[in-house]
């Protein structure tokens, strides 16, 4: 095990690795800040995230450590700039499969910033996509009758105009 440092936190994943960070770092993490606020916490302590991998945990760290750069170095003429680049390249990189797990991640850890970036990158994702593109990107299986679906698409048929191409 690596030695603890008093200037980090260590986190460890569901998948068993520890992670060092800043206390500035965690803190932006809401679940972690509330094991850092107990009175019996240490920093020898281990934050365990049974419901984060060390992928997801990574990625988090790193877009944590980007945007808290970015607020410290506030000469920029324009960090806002630097922070979209940033952001267009950091979701570019995810598959949908790590885009969503990364979503879950950043609800589990509370880290809101990060939350509102995925969401609103999975909602772009689908929007004006068809119901079966939707359906295929979230694993949801179609509970309804052919005779119900076309039903729903009938009495609806607003909802599946301008639908792009998948």
């Amino acid at each position: 095990m690596a030695a603890i440092s008093k200037n980090t936190i260590s986190l460890k994943t569901a998948d068993g690795d520890i992670h060092e960070v800043s206390p500035m770092i965690a803190k932006q993490m809401q679940t972690v800040q509330q094991f850092i606020e107990e009175e019996s916490f240490e920093n020898s302590t281990v934050i365990p995230l049974p419901n984060v991998k060390s992928v997801e945990l990574s990625k988090i760290i790193e877009y944590l450590n980007y945007h808290h750069l970015i607020g410290e170095a506030s000469t920029s003429a324009s960090p806002d700039d630097g922070k979209k680049k940033f952001n267009a390249r950091f979701a570019k990189e995810l598959s949908d499969c790590e885009m969503k797990q990364l979503t879950l991640a950043a609800n589990y850890l509370n880290v809101k910033d990060l939350l509102e970036f995925m969401c609103q990158t999975v909602a772009n994702l689908i929007k004006n996509k068809s119901v079966e593109f939707v359906r295929e990107f979230f694993g949801i299986d179609n509970d309804f009758t052919p005779d119900e679906e076309e039903k729903i698409r009938n009495d609806n048929h607003w909802a599946f105009e301008h639908i792009d191409k998948d």
